[in-house]
């Protein structure tokens, strides 16, 4: 078999790096047609090709035929992001010339990424090149949503499965494609929103159902007790993850959701350093979680968390479902989410019509449709211009009688210039319309001399207004009047009075350091702790640095 030419996504190894990487696995000899992995395995090796050569293929599936995805000749390498994740096989790897292999297994891989930098970034660059080839080529066949265009199930399936950048297509049950996919699963009205795989059907299916499919769920140890946990998986919690698990601390990230946090909703961040032309919210979270997991970090969503309690020098994480989780400490970054408008109906429109992110997916449900963004922050502000610069017509409605009193100078500049953009200040949303879908809303103008109701068409309301902290579970940390985690100097004797925290720090000899709670070794960054700038850059920061008083309190435990 010929060696395909290298690309970033195929690379070549020279004789010494190929050298070096075979150290890693064990050798097997093959022939043509033998099957090297299929989906549905829990674990997934890396393969390494030393004579002949291997293809990756999408499974048949009812109604499609086997798909050649990719293939690797001598000196190449199988594998994609499944090997950082621990997500279990969506693609078969079979023989195509026969020859000699080497396999990596889960744990070899580790101590590769760990001891080798100059392989360990050639493979990196490689399993992110793969995992969007993946995306765009017929492995996306490989996991197939089937629902309604406005079910609130189907868009949080497809939020998540878009936040893992898992290669998926979606198909709207009504159409021809759908109702031939529905009577193949033999799936009744009531099953959707359906997940379709190489294995199975999941009816009804959520996340966390396919999460637990995909093996991205948490998976417990008994008896296991980490060094952190990361409660959110946002800016903050994913910076904590990348130093705290690159300095030693075996490291788990829990969230509710997916990783990205409130700032995976946007679809533009200008202001954050080096990068001069912007990024996604969604692009810059997705390399945080990559980086994070290269470090040996691991990523369990959506789990979430119930509980939080101290058990001696054992914090103790409990999940919703009641798993429990041991670690000597834990930095909570659970972040704030965006309030809903008290209307009527609200509910009912969420995911048909009412959205609180504006990225490719809602663009794409809401197409050239009129749109309204509800907001005074940087986040409508981006918003704003995302959706106008996808054809829409955009009113962004704002409390305030100031655009530029809540939002950078030169996002509001740029609103103000837009021909698509119209800006009603002093506006408030009075009433939602329209059937199984969102179709107009009326907005209210509060500036005198008129207080009059006028009505816009409106197939998309993008709500991102104020900020309620995700601290509804969190027992026992003092926190400020509105919930947000009150930290280190903020922190005064009173907050500390109760009879066990004195006690527990008086044990200690110290006052808590910075980005502690109330509670020993226990650190809050970001959106959720008092005082935090609500920015992308300032929470990285915070997350950052949250590590090194983490390290701090830890040598003072075992002192």
């Amino acid at each position: 078999m010929s060696t395909p030419q290298p690309t970033q996504a195929a690379p070549v190894l020279s004789d010494e790096q190929w050298s070096r990487l075979k150290r890693y696995g064990n050798e097997q000899l093959t022939e043509a047609g033998d099957i090297l992995f299929q989906a549905g395995e829990a674990i997934a090796d890396m393969i390494l090709v030393e004579s002949g050569g291997i293809e990756i293929l999408r499974p048949a599936g009812s109604d499609t035929d086997e798909a050649v995805v990719a293939g690797y000749g001598s000196r190449q390498f199988s594998g994609e992001l499944n090997l950082l994740t621990g997500q279990s096989t969506y693609l078969n790897a079979r023989v195509s010339a026969p020859g000699a292999v080497y396999r990596v297994g889960p744990a070899s891989f580790r101590r590769l990424m760990d001891e080798d930098p100059e392989l360990s970034d050639i493979i990196l660059r490689a399993l992110l090149a793969r995992r969007e080839n993946l995306r765009a080529n017929a492995a996306a066949g490989s996991i197939v949503i089937v629902g309604d265009d406005l079910s609130a199930p189907a868009m949080a399936l497809r939020t998540y499965a878009a936040r893992q950048r898992q290669p998926h297509t979606w198909v709207v049950a009504d159409t021809q494609a759908g109702e031939t996919l529905t009577r193949a699963a033999d799936a009744a009205p009531d099953d959707f929103p359906l997940v379709i795989t190489a294995t199975t059907v999941l009816r009804r299916a959520t996340p966390s159902l396919l999460a637990e499919h995909l093996g991205l769920s948490y998976q417990h140890v008994h008896g296991r007790t980490l060094d952190l946990v990361v409660i959110g998986a946002g800016p903050a919690g994913l910076a904590a993850a990348v130093y705290g698990a690159s300095e030693g601390l075996e490291t788990l990230i829990l969230d509710s959701v997916a990783a990205g946090g409130q700032a995976a909703a946007s679809s533009r961040i200008e202001n954050y350093l080096g990068f001069t032309s912007g990024i996604s919210g969604a692009d810059l979270t997705a390399r945080a979680a990559v980086q994070a997991q290269k470090f040996g970090a691991r990523i369990a969503s959506p789990c979430e968390v119930a509980e939080l309690s101290t058990h001696g020098d054992t914090l103790r994480v409990v999940l919703k479902d009641g798993t429990e989780i041991d670690s000597r400490a834990a930095v909570i970054a659970t972040g704030a989410s965006y309030r809903s408008l008290p209307l009527p109906r609200w509910s009912e429109f969420e995911g048909a019509g009412i959205y609180y992110a504006a990225t490719e997916l809602e663009a794409r449900t809401c197409g050239p449709h009129p749109v309204a963004v509800v907001g005074g922050a940087n986040s409508a502000g981006q918003a704003a211009l995302y959706l106008a610069g996808r054809g829409s017509t955009v009113n962004l409605v704002v409390r305030g009688s100031d655009l530029g009193a809540g939002m950078s100078s030169y996002l509001a500049d740029r609103i103000l210039a837009h021909p698509a953009i119209t800006v009603r200040t002093s506006t408030e949303v009075t009433q939602l319309c329209g059937g199984d879908q969102l179709e107009a809303i009326q907005v209210r103008s509060n500036e005198a001399p008129t207080d009059a109701e006028v009505e816009l068409d409106c197939r998309g309301l993008f709500c991102f207004i104020g900020a309620r902290p995700a601290t509804d579970w969190l027992k026992g940390a003092a926190m400020d009047e509105d919930g947000f985690v009150l930290t280190d100097v903020d922190l005064t004797d009173v907050h500390l009075s109760d009879d066990l925290l004195q006690d527990r720090w008086a044990d200690l000899g110290r006052r808590p350091l910075p980005f502690e709670t109330s509670l020993p070794r226990v650190f809050a960054t970001g959106d959720v702790r008092a005082g935090s700038m609500k920015r992308v850059a300032a929470a990285v920061g915070e997350g950052a640095s949250a590590v090194r008083s983490v390290h701090m309190s830890l040598s003072t435990l075992t002192a």
